[in-house]
């Protein structure tokens, strides 16, 4: 039989099922499939401009959170102008003077704040608080604060603002250099890993085209975040790149008995289920992310499970018409395994079975009990990134010579100034408050406060006008607000907030009922300009708006507790369901009350999606509890070593890491399980656990070093404490992770045959005898007589009788086959 009729014969074997038909379209249908990647891939090279990308945690926030509530009222009610603080440094009062009355002097600036006291001149260093006369989300604010620094060329200056996105490009740079060491990694690892150095361009290419989808395509989803937006391909390439690997490898496998084109269909046959019932275990880690009150949860989990499912359709549809084109290529550069076998490891793991797997158990619950002192944070000010960006650098320079200025805004029903006066001179008397703004405390002219009430008379000193100009513009004001009750009762004592007489004063001279000479116009238009500005800042149609300078840090429980206390001391003076507080401390206090939810949702959630893939992977229900002991295990001490150092940990690191540890981890060690499975039906428990190692290495090894390197590139390259910690929890929990695998799992799989044996409910077939006699091809597991006793895994023909028993696989005598 020469080697076609052999392939023939094989192809046979494998039988006409629907998946070697559908496997068989998709490698003669290569062009057609070439075609609508390339359009799919320019494309997405376009499209991938059009992605609209989140820049605020707050914004994620839920719904009906305080901080989501009040930024969502505040950008109704208020104008929040743009605003910075300018640092100069090695310079002399009279200098800093000087700069500050030239900025003070600018068109575009509204408020200046800067004196000779600590607060604004310290340590030969300037501090200016610059408030512009345009929203804070107007370009021109951003371009008035770039002329102030080009102005300022030739000093030593730092710049602390919230407007632009300076930061979100600072990220997008640095994730760009973490995405090319990234590709050098996976080639570097992939050429180390291969058979033949020609699979590695099509493995790349696969990844490639998978990537530029799941990136183009993100669009669709209109607004993502900056952390799905940073890691997102990373992170597609450390969960999805052993797809492509495992087909690869099946390929190869098949290609030693194969021509090219009938092992790419028969290896697609039998990769598809087996890749697709792989990424189940990722995507359920995933989905419990879509749990999460915490909207980047739900945001990463689209974008990731997305960019999986384009792996699978880059693996299932390109990589075939790829290996048709670099078979040839493949087989001319072959070269010999540069991953070493382990055996000692499969021996240490055997003899130590009886001391590991209690070890083990001791050790994860005192891991479980570590955790949960672990530090975490829910903002960005007790964090220490590894690197920082020019924001971070000048931040920490201000609050160096001038401390850290933590406000919030407190939100309350308008109407009433008598009531806001009370409730701010009150959180003035706190401890915990520095000092407060509003406009029943903020100063107007000679001593009066914006709210004051002053009669006529008061009002004509003041402004310096006539008495009688005073009194008629008050009669007027009165009977426009429906006030005669007032006139009639004494006019003498009626009296109006001087905010609201100077506003309604400048309308009646613009209109020409008024007539004032220019000195006193002047000074009536550049009040009534500063008074707009306030109330357009504090007092919208429904809501006033309050600042509160805490002497707290942003975060921390007695940060938390002064909040509910502020509810507390302004409930006395409104209904309470209608106050709201707004900030960084408020955001961050929102988070912790969401991360306390969503981490039990994430974790039970993720568990159980998890088993219910293994439940029906192995028909075991001793099986997946076993491994997901083995990776829960892994996420524990993951999050022990930061507990252990007193390390601050941002909350979502844990979130999503934990998850994702659990979906991708959990691969590793369904492989050796699975592996150690088969072979225990023909080996004794030591020659299986060394070949199960063995086997396991290479695939563990490959994904494995590319999401630890991936992961602590991404965690030490970043200036972002989000990204930061979800990069250096990856990177460490996936090494603790192949540890516990090679070196615990065995161990526990050893130990616990006999549950996984009694808690299976998987249907046994009954033993079949296979016979055959003249030529007969054997491929499997055998075990009986073929010319004298063979036990082990066969690929042959058999010219003489077989009796034998085939565990996995198949036997064909060629003359029935024939017959048939």
């Amino acid at each position: 039989m020469d080697i076609k009729d052999e392939q023939k014969q094989k192809a046979k074997g494998e039988g006409n099922s629907v998946m070697v038909k559908v496997a068989t379209f998709i490698v003669d249908r290569r062009n057609l499939f070439f075609l609508i990647f390339g359009i799919g891939i320019i494309f997405c090279l376009i499209s991938s401009g059009w992605v609209k990308v989140e820049n605020d945690l707050a914004a994620y926030l839920p719904g009906t959170s305080e901080t989501r509530r009040g930024i969502d009222l505040m950008g109704e009610e208020f104008i929040t102008y743009g605003t910075a603080d300018i640092m100069v440094t090695n310079i002399n009062y009279d200098e800093a003077r000087r700069i500050a009355d030239i900025i003070e002097s600018r068109s575009d600036v509204y408020l200046l704040s800067f004196d000779d006291s600590s607060e604004h001149y310290n340590n030969f260093s300037a501090l200016y608080n610059i408030t512009f006369r345009y929203a804070e989300d107007d370009d021109k604010a951003l371009e008035a604060l770039e002329d102030i620094e080009s102005g300022l060329e030739g000093y030593d200056i730092y710049v602390s603002t919230s407007m632009g996105d300076a930061s979100a490009k600072q990220i997008e740079s640095e994730m760009q250099v973490v995405s090319v060491l990234v590709a050098i990694v996976v080639l570097s690892v992939l050429l180390f890993t291969s058979l033949t150095y020609a699979e590695v361009p099509v493995l790349i290419l696969t990844f490639g085209a998978s990537a530029i989808l799941a990136a183009g395509t993100n669009f669709m989803l209109g607004t993502i975040s900056f952390v799905s937006n940073s890691v997102t391909i990373v992170l597609q390439l450390a969960l999805s790149v052993d797809y492509a690997v495992i087909f690869c490898n099946r390929y190869k496998e098949e290609h030693e008995s194969l021509s090219i084109r009938e092992a790419d269909i028969i290896a697609l046959s039998k990769a598809i289920p087996e890749i697709f019932a792989s990424s189940l275990t990722t995507i359920g880690g995933l989905v419990a992310m879509l749990f999460m009150q915490f909207g980047i949860g739900r945001d990463m989990a689209i974008c990731l499970i997305k960019a999986i499912f384009f792996s699978l359709f880059s693996v299932f549809l390109l990589m075939p018409g790829l290996l048709m084109i670099f078979g040839k290529a493949m087989d001319k550069t072959k070269h010999k395994s540069f991953v070493p076998k382990i055996p000692l490891v499969g021996k240490f793991d055997y003899h130590t079975r009886y001391i590991i797997a209690p070890a083990f158990v001791v050790l994860i619950i005192a891991a479980m009990l570590v955790q949960k002192n672990c530090p975490f944070v829910y903002g960005y000010s007790q964090i220490e990134t590894p690197v920082k960006n020019s924001t971070q650098i000048a931040q920490e320079m201000i609050e160096e010579s001038f401390g850290r200025s933590n406000f919030v805004a407190l939100v309350v029903p308008s109407g009433d100034y008598d009531k806001e006066k009370k409730l701010l001179a009150e959180l003035d008397n706190m401890p915990e408050v520095d000092h407060t703004q509003g406009l029943a405390n903020t100063e107007a002219m000679d001593g009066y406060m914006l709210t004051d009430q002053l009669t006529a008379r008061e009002f004509s000193e003041l402004m310096d006008v006539d008495y009688e100009v005073s009194e008629l513009l008050y009669m007027a004001y009165a009977i426009n607000d429906e006030n005669y009750a007032k006139i009639i009762n004494g006019f003498s004592g009626y009296s109006v907030p001087l905010i609201d007489i100077i506003m309604f004063l400048y309308d009646e001279v613009n209109q020409g009922y008024v007539t004032l000479d220019s000195e006193t116009f002047d000074k009536l238009r550049d009040a009534n300009d500063k008074m707009t500005m306030a109330k357009q800042q504090l007092q919208g149609e429904n809501y006033s708006r309050m600042l509160v300078y805490l002497t707290l840090p942003e975060e921390g429980e007695e940060t938390f507790a002064f909040l509910d206390k502020m509810h507390e001391i302004a409930g006395r003076y409104y209904d309470e369901s209608k106050v709201l507080v707004a900030g960084n401390s408020t955001s961050q206090y929102d988070l912790k009350k969401s991360f306390d939810r969503d981490n039990t949702v994430v974790s039970v959630v993720s568990i159980l999606a998890v088993l219910v893939v293994l439940l029906f992977t192995f028909l075991s229900a001793g099986m997946p509890v076993l491994l997901i002991a083995v990776i829960q295990g892994a996420i524990w001490i993951n999050f022990a070593f930061p507990a252990l150092q007193h390390n601050n940990l941002f909350f979502l690191g844990y979130v999503i890491v934990s998850s994702i540890q659990m979906g991708a981890n959990i691969d590793y060690a369904i492989v050796i399980s699975g592996r150690y499975t088969e072979l225990r039906k023909i080996m004794d428990k030591k020659t299986a656990i060394i070949e199960t190692l063995n086997f396991a290495f290479p695939t563990i090894i490959t994904s494995g070093s590319m999401m630890v390197l991936a992961g602590f590139m991404i965690g030490n390259l970043s200036s972002d404490g989000a990204i930061c910690g979800i990069g250096q929890c990856l990177g460490r929990g996936t090494i603790i992770s192949i540890i516990l695998v090679m070196f615990v799992l065995p161990q526990i799989l050893m130990v616990g045959e006999k549950v996984i044996e009694k808690t299976s409910f998987e249907v046994s077939s009954p033993i079949k005898l296979d016979r055959g006699f003249g030529t007969v091809r054997v491929d499997g597991f055998v075990r009986g007589q073929v010319n004298g006793a063979v036990i082990g895994e066969m690929h042959a023909l058999v010219k003489g009788e077989v009796n034998a028993i085939v565990t996995m696989g198949n036997m064909v005598t060629e003359g029935e086959d024939d017959e048939k």
